[in-house]
């Protein structure tokens, strides 16, 4: 029985999409297309593909350091399978994260066939996408490297795309375009033979790195260093980053795609989008009479064609052709045909040391996350929330003190030598140099409100003496 092995790239947010800090929350950890995250809808997209001739294992997640918690979090909520979690210290491209990938599926025994796929992107034809991964399987267990052709429906200037030779259900690659121009993007609709280059794809771990190592050892030589030495911390598999850091960046379209004679593609009509603009996400959205989409608390008045995200309540009054989006970070305000724009903002915001640039106000942990929802000289505010059975660590403060109240489930608090338990409506105090300890010994989520005082609240002010991840 051959095995199946979703690898779900989510490793780098791509096209910049939300206002206005993408590198800190990228779009695949949000709800933008469904209740689901976008990570979240793709696994959800594989999981039933296990049949009497294949077998389905779990997902090898590649990801970004910054993101681990949210993508181990995001899966459990759903019930995947466990993950293995491979952290790249730092962003190489395409063509290393999946020899990473390979690498950790080899690394389990099996020769698996790996379906590579951005965690990024909407696919609206679930089942036709199941039936299209299906049809290539035989292609991949022969030797074929198979990428996922999209049968275009517009002369399309922000895509790759990828010449096909003639024939039916996967045939070869003849050539891999560039972006082209719109004269040329109608030229190949009106041609026939050209697809969108989606980003996915479906090979054999070992037949990709035997390929790779043929065009480009450097980059096997490197990523395998980086995995050899990678530390192991529970599903977490992380890089060596001194060998990453020495690995060339590179595309697997670049790095092997466009080189080997083994590049098939298979045309797909799937409802694909990559989603790379709030525009996009307006075209893949539910719409109503008036071409209004919209998600959230959102009110719609003698308004059309135009789009809104909210986490509050937004009006739309009398305007045509906007985004809208509402966070509690920051607002963007756009014509939808201007919203790729929103790179120039992020870089003035940068070039003036903004925070917004980089930081999201919600952080997420490895025992649950924060939200900043208040500060100013001298206090901070935070909601905190810790999963059932978590704990932070044993620490101290050396220049706030702090005010926990529990408005939900219960707190297990050490503070010096004592040890007591909190429920909702109660509080206590932890002064300056104190050692102490949040727990939540029950089986709902524990929320507290903690209320920071001293003359400097930075999170650097911490010192651990017991860690349970690994945390100095």
């Amino acid at each position: 029985m051959a095995t199946l092995q979703p690898v779900l790239l989510s490793g780098g947010s791509g096209t910049r999409l939300w206002p206005l800090s993408r590198e800190a929350y990228p779009k695949q950890f949000l709800p933008l297309a469904g209740s689901d995250t976008m990570l979240q809808a793709t696994w959800q997209r594989v999981a039933d593909l296990a049949d009497a001739a294949h077998a389905l294992n779990g997902p090898i997640v590649v990801a970004g350091e910054d993101h681990r918690f949210l993508v181990a979090e995001q899966l459990r909520q759903i019930g995947a399978p466990t993950p293995a979690i491979v952290l790249e210290p730092l962003g190489r491209n395409t063509a290393p994260a999946i020899a990473a990938a390979a690498l950790q599926a080899l690394a389990g025994g099996e020769d698996a066939l790996l379906l590579v796929l951005p965690s990024d992107h909407v696919v609206r034809d679930g089942e036709a996408f199941r039936a299209a991964v299906r049809q290539a399987l035989p292609a991949a267990e022969a030797g074929a490297l198979v990428t996922f052709g999209i049968v275009p429906d517009a002369p399309e200037t922000g895509f790759g795309y990828i010449e096909a030779a003639a024939g039916e259900g996967v045939r070869k690659v003849l050539r891999f375009v560039e972006k082209p121009d719109a004269a040329t993007a109608q030229r190949y609709l009106d041609d026939g033979g050209y697809y969108w280059n989606s980003g996915m794809f479906l090979l054999r771990a070992s037949r990709y790195l035997d390929e790779l190592q043929r065009f480009r050892p450097d980059i096997v030589a490197a990523v395998r260093a980086a995995f050899d030495a990678a530390a192991r911390d529970g599903d977490f598999i992380r890089l060596d980053k001194v060998a990453f850091a020495a690995c060339p960046s590179d595309s697997i379209d670049y790095a092997v795609m466009e080189k080997t004679d083994a590049a098939c593609v298979l045309p797909v009509d799937i409802g694909w989008n990559d989603v790379g603009s709030w525009s996009a996400l307006w075209e893949v959205s539910e719409q109503d009479a008036d071409g209004n989409a919209h998600h959230g608390d959102v009110v719609s008045i003698d308004s059309r064609n135009s789009y809104a995200y909210a986490r509050r309540l937004v009006a739309l009054v009398g305007v045509d052709d906007l985004v809208v989006v509402e966070t509690d970070d920051a607002v963007l305000v756009a014509r939808k045909d201007r919203v790729q724009q929103v790179k120039d903002v992020v870089a003035q915001l940068k070039a003036e040391q903004r925070s917004q640039a980089v930081l999201h106000r919600e952080v997420h942990r490895p025992w649950g996350s924060y939200d900043s929802i208040d500060m100013a000289d001298g206090f901070q505010v935070k909601r905190i929330k810790v999963k059932p059975g978590a704990r932070l660590s044993l620490q101290s403060h050396q220049r706030r003190a702090e005010h926990w109240v529990v408005v939900r489930g219960t707190a297990r608090v050490t503070r010096g030598n004592d040890v007591f338990e909190l429920f909702a409506n109660q509080s206590t105090y932890i002064p300056i140099g104190a050692k102490h300890r949040l727990e939540n010994p029950g089986q709902d989520m524990l929320e507290l409100i903690e209320v920071q005082s001293g003359d400097y609240l930075g999170e650097d002010d911490i010192v651990r003496y017991e860690d349970v991840y690994g945390r100095s």
